[in-house]
């Protein structure tokens, strides 16, 4: 019986590095969405993949412009800060509703940009399966 190579210490997933700890680390107890949002960002850094997975993450997560988690945020960034799908804020003056909404849909319209999700797309082309 022959042990498979990817079973060695060269092919360990290492730690998070310091900078996505990090941030992971300061959106501790904001809300239990996020906290979902963190221990799945967690998981994916951790977790061992296949090249087929690992390309399929890349473009689920910012590389398929429109059909990605990061456009979904965008989604949800917009909806978030319209008093009209967020009773939250409708309390709030007028102005500040109708400032946190053109803020929102900015965030939205910057963050659907193709240009945005070009490198992720690209970077899970690269990978070829084998």
């Amino acid at each position: 019986m022959t042990t498979s190579p990817l079973h060695t210490d060269d092919h360990q997933v290492p730690p998070l590095d310091d900078d996505l700890a990090n941030v992971l680390d300061d959106l501790v107890a904001i809300h239990a969405g996020v906290d979902l949002i963190r221990s799945g960002i967690r998981l994916l850094a951790l977790d061992r993949h296949t090249t087929d997975n690992t390309q399929t993450l890349l473009a689920a997560l910012a590389g398929s412009n429109g059909a990605d988690i990061l456009t979904a945020l965008a989604h949800l960034i917009a909806r978030l800060s319209t008093a009209d799908t967020n009773p939250a804020l409708r309390h709030l003056p007028l102005n500040q509703q109708k400032a946190a909404q053109q803020h929102g849909e900015a965030a939205q319209f910057d963050l659907t940009d193709p240009d945005l999700h070009q490198h992720a797309s690209e970077a899970s082309a690269a990978i070829t399966s084998h």
